[in-house]
C-alpha cells in the first residue's frame, strides 16, 4: 500500500470512528435528556453513558447547549445526516405531490412519524425552559423553525389552486396540529395506533383545507 493510499485510508477510518463516537454521544444525550430531564443531566453523565470522556463530548459539541441543539437535529431528522430538513427526500416527496388531498395524506403520515420522535423531546424541553435559558431559547427557536416550515408548506399548497382557505389559515392550522401534542393525547394517552392517527389527521386536514372537487379555485 502506497503512503498516499495509506494516509487516505487512515483519514477515512478516523472520520468514521469520530462519527461513530458522536452518534454514541448523541444517543446517550437523547436518552438521558428525556428520561431524567435536561437540567438534571450533566456532560459527565452523558460521557459515561456513551463510554467516552467528558473532554471528548466538549470537543465535539463545545457545550451542553450545543449538544442539545444537535440532539434536536437528530431527533427531528431521524439521523445525523447534514441535510436541511425541508430538503430531505421524504419532505421533497411531499412537496412534489401535485394533488393536495394526496399531499396532505402524505404530510399526515410524515407528521405522525416525526411526532413519535419529537414529542418526548419537546415535553422535556418545555419542562426545562423555566429553569434553563438555553432550553428556553431552544424552544423558541424550534417554534420559529416550525412556523417558517409551515409558511413554505402553505405557500406551496396555495400554488396548486386547491386550497379552500387563505394561505395564512392553512399555515396556522397545520402549524397548530404539527407540534406533537395532538399525537401525544390520542396515541400515548388514548391508545390510538399511529396508523389510526395518521388516517384521521389526513381526513381532518383535507376537510379543513382542501377545496372539494368541482368547485372553483378560491379567490382572495
Amino acid at each position: 500500500m502506497s503512503d498516499a493510499v495509506k494516509r487516505r485510508y487512515d483519514g477515512t477510518r478516523r472520520q468514521e470512528q469520530a462519527r461513530a463516537t458522536q452518534r454514541a454521544v448523541l444517543a446517550a444525550a437523547q436518552e438521558l435528556f428525556v428520561s431524567q430531564g435536561y437540567v438534571a443531566t450533566t456532560i459527565a453523565q452523558v460521557a459515561a453513558h456513551a463510554g467516552v470522556s467528558a473532554e471528548t463530548v466538549y470537543s465535539a459539541f463545545r457545550s451542553k447547549a450545543g449538544l442539545l441543539h444537535r440532539v434536536w437535529d437528530v431527533t427531528i431528522g431521524g439521523d445525523d445526516e447534514e441535510v436541511v430538513f425541508h430538503e430531505r427526500p421524504e419532505v421533497m416527496a411531499i412537496r412534489a405531490e401535485k394533488d393536495l388531498t394526496k399531499r396532505f395524506a402524505r404530510h399526515a403520515r410524515f407528521m405522525t412519524v416525526t411526532a413519535r420522535r419529537m414529542g418526548p423531546f419537546l415535553r422535556m424541553l418545555e419542562a426545562a425552559a423555566g429553569a434553563d435559558p438555553a432550553a428556553a431559547a431552544m424552544l423558541e427557536e424550534i417554534g420559529r423553525q416550525r412556523l417558517a416550515g409551515m409558511t413554505v408548506m402553505a405557500r406551496e399548497a396555495a400554488t396548486t389552486g386547491q386550497l379552500a382557505v387563505p394561505e395564512e389559515t392553512c399555515r396556522d392550522v397545520v402549524w397548530a396540529l404539527s407540534d406533537g401534542v395532538l399525537w401525544h393525547r390520542l396515541v400515548e394517552e388514548r391508545g390510538w395506533t399511529d396508523e389510526q392517527f395518521a388516517e384521521h389527521l389526513a381526513r381532518l386536514l383535507v376537510a379543513l383545507l382542501v377545496r372539494p372537487a368541482g368547485r372553483g379555485a378560491r379567490r382572495g
